[in-house]
C-alpha cells in the first residue's frame, strides 16, 4: 500500500501535468476527487468558486492573497474561454489598459459577450468577472494579449465612453501616446460613421500634443462629409505632452505619473534643506543608526533578525563556509538570515559611500544611478559566496514575471523594465525638487521591481540617498508600520494616489527628528 507521501506525489504530479499545459484554472473535471480533495487539504490547490481551483503555495497562511493576483489573468483566459469558447472580448476600458501595459488585477473584470448574463462572478479577495450581454468587435478588431481576447487599441479607442477620459486620464492618455499614425484609426472612424467620436478623439490627441494626428482626424472625416465638432474629453491639459516619435507605453505612463505626482508630494512633503556641510559628522550619524534601520528593513522583508546577529556581522564573525558546506541543515533559515544580514551591511556601507559623493557635490540622481548595482551585488553577494543562489543572479535585471505578496499591482514584463530604469534614472536627474526625488525615488523604484529580490530595500536605500540630497536625516521605516507602509504603496501604485505614501514618509521623518 502506497503512504501519505507516495500518495501525494502522485496527486502534484497530476497537478504538474495540468500546469505543464499552460493551464491556471483548474476545472473539478480535471482530476479525480481523490487527487482534488488531497491537493486541497495539502494547500497545493485553492478553490476559487465551486468546481474552479487555482495552483497554491503549501506554505501560505490562510487568507493570503499572494497566489490568487498572481493567477488572476491566467485563470480569468481559462475560465472564460471554458464558458464562452472564443465569443468574448474584454472591454474597452480593461483593452486599452493591457495595451498601455497596465497588468493591475481589477476589482471588476468587464467582459463583452453574446452569451453573457448581465451579472458579476464573485472569485477570491472581493474580486469578480462582469459578462455584459453585447455584440463583439469584428474579428479583425480582437486581438491576443497573453491569451487574453481583448478589443484592438484603436475599436478600444473608438469604443471606450467619454466619462473615462475624466474618471482615467492616465489611462486614456497613455493609449492615445501609443498611436503614431491615424490611419487605422481613421478607417474604423469612417466605416462607423462616428463624426461624434471623431471630435472627442482630435480634441484627445490634441491634449496630449499629437496635433498633426488631430487635424488628420478631422481633414479626414470633414472631407468624406462629416460635420465633426472638436472636443477635449479630458479635464485638464496634459501636463506632458508626447510627439511623434514612437515611446514605450511603459515609458509614457512613467512620465505622466511623474508629473501627476508631483503636486501632492510638494504640497505635503517637508520642505528640504541645505545639504549637510559637515560631511564626517553626517555619515557617523548614519554609522549610529545602521543597527536600527538593518533590523527593520530586514524585518520588513520577513527575516528574522536580532540586535546580537547585526552586530556579529558588523564585527565580521560570519562563516560563509560553513553554510555552503551545510545549506540543507535544519539551520537553513539562520543561515538565510545571517546572509541577509551580512548583505545589508555591506550594501549599507556602498550607500554610505554614495552619500558620501552626493555630500561631495555629486547629483543625487546621476549618484544613484551609478551606483544601484553595486547596492544590489553587496546585498545577494554572501548568498553566492556561501553557494545558496548563482552567481548569474547578480547579472542584473530579472528575465520573468514577479509577483508582489498581496498586491494586486502586477510589476512590468522583463522586457518594459529595460526601457523604465533608464526612464526613471532620467526623471530622477532631471528633478529639482529634492522632495519629489525622496517620494518617488523609492516608489518608482519599487513599483517598476527590477530585480527578483531585494527591491525594497534597494529602494529604501535610494531614497535616503536623495533624503541627503535634501539635506534631510537617514529615514528609518519601522517593521511595526510595514501595514501601513505597503498599503501607501499600494494606493500609489493600485489606485494612482501618491498621497498616503508622501504622509507615511513626512510623518515618519517629523517623528525621527
Amino acid at each position: 500500500m502506497a503512504s501519505p507521501s507516495e500518495k501525494l506525489a502522485h496527486s502534484l504530479s497530476v497537478l504538474k501535468e495540468i500546469q505543464d499545459r499552460g493551464q491556471i484554472a483548474i476545472r473539478a473535471g480535471d482530476m479525480t476527487r481523490t487527487h482534488r480533495e488531497r491537493l486541497l487539504k495539502n494547500g497545493f490547490i485553492r478553490e476559487v468558486m465551486k468546481g474552479w481551483y487555482i495552483p497554491a503555495r503549501a506554505d501560505e497562511a490562510p487568507g493570503e492573497s499572494t497566489a490568487w493576483y498572481a493567477s488572476f489573468w491566467g485563470f480569468a483566459r481559462d475560465y472564460l474561454n471554458s464558458r464562452f469558447d472564443e465569443d468574448w472580448c474584454l472591454s474597452p476600458e480593461q483593452s486599452l489598459a493591457l495595451h498601455s501595459g497596465n497588468w493591475t488585477v481589477p476589482r471588476q473584470l468587464l467582459v463583452r459577450t453574446p452569451k453573457g448574463g448581465n451579472k458579476p462572478t464573485g472569485l477570491l479577495h472581493d474580486t469578480s468577472i462582469f459578462d455584459l450581454r453585447l455584440e463583439l468587435p469584428d474579428k479583425d478588431d480582437i486581438v491576443l494579449l497573453d491569451g487574453l481576447r481583448t478589443m484592438s487599441l484603436p475599436a478600444a479607442l473608438i469604443a471606450c465612453p467619454p466619462n473615462y477620459y475624466t474618471a482615467k486620464p492616465l489611462e486614456m492618455r497613455s493609449a492615445l501616446s501609443m498611436i503614431n499614425e491615424p490611419s487605422d484609426v481613421l478607417r474604423r472612424l469612417l466605416e462607423g460613421n462616428h463624426s461624434t467620436v471623431a471630435g472627442r478623439l482630435a480634441g484627445a490627441f490634441r491634449n496630449i500634443g499629437r496635433t498633426k494626428i488631430a487635424d488628420t482626424i478631422l481633414d479626414t472625416m470633414r472631407s468624406a462629409g462629416h460635420t465633426v465638432n472638436e472636443t477635449d474629453p479630458f479635464a485638464e491639459q496634459s501636463t506632458v505632452l508626447f510627439g511623434n516619435r514612437e515611446v514605450s507605453p511603459y515609458v509614457n505612463r512613467l512620465r505622466m505619473m511623474w508629473a501627476a505626482f508631483r503636486e501632492p508630494i510638494l504640497e505635503h512633503f517637508p520642505p528640504a534643506t541645505n545639504i549637510p556641510k559637515d560631511i564626517k559628522a553626517y555619515l557617523t550619524q548614519i554609522d549610529d543608526i545602521y543597527a536600527s534601520d538593518a533590523y527593520h528593513s530586514l524585518s520588513i522583508e520577513g527575516y528574522k533578525v536580532s540586535a546580537e546577529l547585526i552586530e556579529r556581522v558588523r564585527e565580521g564573525n560570519w562563516n560563509p563556509a560553513s553554510i555552503k558546506a551545510d545549506p540543507q541543515s535544519q539551520r537553513d533559515r539562520d543561515q538565510q538570515n545571517t546572509l541577509a544580514a551580512r548583505g545589508y551591511w555591506q550594501a549599507f556601507q556602498a550607500v554610505k559611500k554614495t552619500i558620501k559623493d552626493v555630500l561631495e557635490g555629486k547629483d543625487a540622481g546621476e549618484a544613484a544611478e551609478d551606483d544601484y548595482s553595486a547596492w544590489y551585488r553587496e546585498l545577494f553577494g554572501p548568498s553566492v559566496v556561501a553557494g545558496i543562489i548563482g552567481a548569474a543572479d547578480l547579472a542584473g535585471y530579472r528575465n520573468r514575471a514577479v509577483y508582489i505578496r498581496q498586491s494586486m499591482h502586477t510589476p512590468p514584463s522583463p522586457e518594459a523594465v529595460r526601457d523604465l530604469i533608464p526612464a526613471f534614472f532620467e526623471l530622477l536627474r532631471e528633478e529639482q525638487s529634492p522632495e519629489v526625488r525622496v517620494v518617488l525615488g523609492h516608489f518608482i523604484f519599487v513599483y517598476i521591481h527590477p530585480f527578483m529580490d531585494g527591491n525594497g530595500r534597494t529602494g529604501r536605500f535610494l531614497m535616503n540617498v536623495m533624503l541627503a540630497a535634501g539635506g534631510y536625516p537617514w529615514l528609518v521605516i519601522p517593521v511595526e508600520r510595514r501595514s501601513d507602509y505597503m498599503s501607501a504603496l499600494e494606493a500609489a501604485s493600485v489606485d494612482q494616489n501618491i498621497e498616503p505614501f508622501t504622509m507615511f514618509l513626512s510623518d515618519l521623518l517629523k517623528d525621527q527628528t
